[in-house]
């Protein structure tokens, strides 16, 4: 079974960033359409991250195309529990995280994803998952 975690900057890209982007995040994607049971895992706090500016600038449409995404199939919007806040501590005081970045961290790693999809260089230094980087 094939978990990908991706955080709130990922999820923008392929949202508001470039065809070009957008692209490759879809081709690093393609593995959980072939994969019947696999499935693309974010944290309730990428979906906040996500949904700030379409609710500051009133953009109807920008917000239900975020919706679109996150009520997909094989879309799992994972709970910030108490053992997610508890990984999320340890890695922020390992590694200095900002708290949302230790939260994506420490949901992908309680959901053993098999990778962590970030558009943030600092992220690939945690060294509990492998971490791989998009950058516009």
């Amino acid at each position: 079974m094939t978990r990908i975690a991706l955080d709130a900057s990922v999820l923008i890209y392929f949202v508001e960033g470039s065809d070009t982007l957008r692209e490759r995040i879809v081709r690093r994607l393609d593995c959980i359409r072939a994969d019947p049971a696999g499935c693309v895992i974010a944290s309730r706090i990428a979906r906040m991250e996500c949904r700030v500016k379409p609710l500051r600038d009133a953009n109807v449409r920008l917000l239900s195309e975020y919706e679109a995404v996150f009520e997909a199939e094989r879309f799992i919007l994972a709970d910030v529990t108490s053992t997610v806040l508890d990984r999320a501590a340890d890695l922020r005081a390992r590694h200095r995280f900002k708290t949302p970045d230790a939260i994506h961290l420490a949901t992908a790693v309680e959901a053993s994803a098999d990778v962590f999809l970030t558009g943030d260089v600092a992220l690939a230094k945690c060294g509990d998952l492998k971490v791989e980087v998009f950058a516009p």
